[in-house]
């Protein structure tokens, strides 16, 4: 991984990211028709910074793709696709206030302040539906989920998975978790 504290990749580390995006956008035409990789080749040696995070989203095994594009803002939009909830962001509860909240056997980080230090956001329960339209996702393990505030405020947090042909959106108490939840990132360039 890069340095936290830089956020900026060296020279190499950023043909490396490029060259991995630009073989999964090829590779993976369906989540993304119509678009065209120049334009967002372009788009992300502007902003080192979302570059910074789509790497920090490889190296904890995410595997981002480009999944749209916001016309509203003109944004392309990647999201985590790896199969599986990436395996490097496992073993978290929700927040820092579960975080805080556990007194004996605290997990490494929260998927919130992960999320944050990496430069993403969670994908919300939308979000990961249009994710599942293009594969099966998580049919082994689960992703935490942005939570609505009310039920974040009453101690609760949200997570999916995709069982029995079918998208499962639950709930756990937000201080949980478990070695097969981590958490997918959506990251706007």
């Amino acid at each position: 991984m890069a340095s936290k504290n830089n956020k900026a990749l060296s020279q190499d580390q950023q043909e490396t990211i490029l060259d991995i995006l630009k073989s999964r956008f090829e590779n993976n035409a369906n989540r993304h028709e119509g678009l065209d990789w120049n334009s967002i080749e372009a788009k992300l040696k502007a902003a080192p910074n979302k570059l910074w995070s789509l790497n920090e989203m490889e190296q904890t095994g995410g595997e981002p793709d480009v999944v749209g594009f916001d016309k509203n803002t003109s944004e392309y939009i990647f999201f985590d696709c790896s199969a599986e909830s990436p395996s490097g962001r496992r073993s978290m509860c929700y927040d820092a206030e579960a975080l805080e909240s556990r007194k004996k056997f605290k997990p490494k980080n929260s998927a919130m302040n992960l999320a944050s230090q990496m430069g993403i956001e969670l994908l919300n329960e939308a979000q990961y539906r249009e994710l599942q339209q293009l594969g099966n996702f998580d049919t082994k393990t689960s992703s935490w989920l942005k939570t609505p505030d009310n039920i974040r405020k009453l101690g609760g947090a949200i997570f999916g998975d995709f069982r029995f042909d079918t998208i499962f959106i639950y709930h756990n108490g937000a201080e949980s978790y478990y070695a097969g939840r981590g958490f997918r990132g959506v990251l706007k360039v």
